[in-house]
């Protein structure tokens, strides 16, 4: 590892660049709270909003810290502004420095996570990603510089992947270890794409929020997961807290501290975000004797589910385009009701015009494909956005996928047959199993092009890559 410091963009933006501003405005959210003691406190759940927004609810479990002391912390947040695939990523930097001074790493500890699958380290996760940065101050201001810190980035993960992250983290947690999940709860409002209710719109946001902590609260990481699918609950730290969960022993506790709105401060309850502390005290598991994950159950479609799934896809597109669509009747089924990954792929006379989806299954079939319909016309930064005068012109085709399992090597991929996930070093991209086909590929090439995809170079898949697989069924408007 390098000697090198990353220092946070968050001054100036997030909350004050002055320290001695900065020490004053955290020592007035502290001194403005007095929660209960915690015995035997080993986590903090922490939100990770701007401090005119969060700093309040943050402070309820900072405060917690006064007077208390950890050699280490270990702080795990959501990334918000790089897609990682399964995977969470440390910087490889040496210290990270905010106003109030800098903090060295852990880089033993860290050069030993990155030996395992899962583990990583992806520079352009940290530049701008404030879920991790945004705690460092208040943790300076309670704990003083001396701890070392294991900053941890975390990807969308299923409940599988984050029993493998916490296995590896388990014998870091020991007495002298503190470990800080950090999300911020319901993200509500269309700038969010979150609209479930338009009525009741406080109550209902505090009654989605707990319904979700009473899951964290009894450790259900399964259930907590479900509920997110279920409900669409905009929980950005999700998988974070799905790490936190899978390392709790039986007898760990978890303690809601203090919970509030943006609502409540600035009275807008078209758009707010929730915020959340709570306390874990009690002890970590021992081992690896995580519960292991049940197995997918996969439904077959039929012929009538793919032209509904097809049908939907189109008119979730058409439908951003005034009086485009009308809402075609559905009868939805137990296939489309199952929890699948799915990519929604356009073409325009026969080249691609947009492909955007998601491999992990972690929600219904057919909320995948609402979505990643839009996404794919939309929101592709390879192309522009789909035009009206476009739609007549355009097929869509649809990939319901099988949940991705690890190979042991490059040569278990079977072309035609198998998608196939690259990662290595913090880097991964995914190919469909028809990419290979189309293209004429055979596998070294389609390794080659897919390490290029990774921002690798075109050899990088012949050492140390970690590889998963998946199959799909496809099916589109020209079948």
């Amino acid at each position: 590892m390098g000697t090198n410091v990353l220092k946070s963009e968050l001054a100036g933006r997030w909350y004050t660049d002055h320290p001695q501003q900065l020490s004053r405005e955290i020592r007035a959210y502290l001194d403005s709270v007095h929660p209960e003691p915690v015995k035997e406190l080993i986590a903090l759940l922490l939100p990770h909003a701007g401090y005119r927004y969060s700093g309040r609810v943050a402070a309820h479990g900072i405060k917690l810290l006064e007077g208390r002391t950890y050699p280490r912390v270990i702080v795990i947040g959501p990334s918000h502004q790089v897609a990682l695939l399964d995977c969470v990523s440390i910087p490889d930097v040496s210290h990270i420095e905010t106003p109030l001074g800098l903090i060295a790493l852990d880089t033993q500890a860290i050069s030993n996570l990155w030996k395992n699958e899962g583990f990583g380290a992806h520079p352009y996760a940290h530049e701008s990603e404030h879920s991790v940065q945004i705690e460092l101050p208040f943790l300076q201001e309670a704990l003083g510089n001396d701890f070392k810190l294991i900053p941890i980035v975390c990807g969308q993960l299923t409940a599988k992947s984050a029993r493998s992250i916490g296995n590896q983290l388990v014998p870091l947690l020991d007495t002298e270890t503190l470990l800080v999940v950090s999300s911020d709860f319901t993200h509500y409002g269309r700038s969010f794409d979150y609209v479930p209710f338009e009525d009741h719109i406080k109550e209902n946001i505090e009654s989605l929020d707990m319904g979700a902590f009473r899951l964290i609260e009894q450790k259900k990481l399964s259930d907590f997961l479900t509920y997110i699918q279920n409900t669409g609950a905009t929980i950005c730290g999700r998988s974070p807290i799905a790490v936190l969960l899978s390392m709790l022993a039986e007898d760990a506790h978890i303690k809601l501290l203090n919970y509030d709105t943006s609502g409540n401060l600035t009275g807008d309850w078209s758009q707010c975000v929730s915020y959340l502390s709570a306390a874990v005290s009690g002890h970590w598991k021992t081992g690896n004797d995580a519960a292991p994950e049940p197995e997918f159950q996969s439904l077959e479609l039929s012929a009538e589910d793919k032209c509904q799934l097809l049908q939907w896809a189109r008119y979730k597109i058409a439908s951003r385009f005034a009086g485009r669509a009308a809402e075609p009747e559905l009868e939805v089924s137990a296939a489309m009701k199952a929890t699948m990954g799915a990519f929604v792929t356009i073409h325009k006379q026969g080249q691609l015009r947009g492909c955007i989806g998601e491999i992990f299954p972690r929600r219904p079939l057919i909320e995948a494909v609402s979505e990643h319909a839009v996404n794919a016309a939309f929101h592709d930064p390879r192309f522009p956005e789909l035009r009206e005068a476009e739609l007549p012109e355009i097929d869509l085709e649809i990939s319901a996928l099988t949940p991705p399992y690890p190979v042991g090597s490059y040569e278990e991929i079977v072309i035609g047959q198998h998608g196939m996930v690259l990662s290595k070093l913090g880097h991964s991209a995914v190919f469909l199993p028809q990419v290979a086909v189309e293209q004429g590929w055979d596998l070294e090439t389609t390794l080659s092009h897919l390490a290029v995809k990774a921002g690798l170079s075109s050899n990088d898949w012949k050492s140390d890559c970690q590889f998963h697989v998946f199959e799909a069924v496809v099916f589109g408007e020209l079948d």
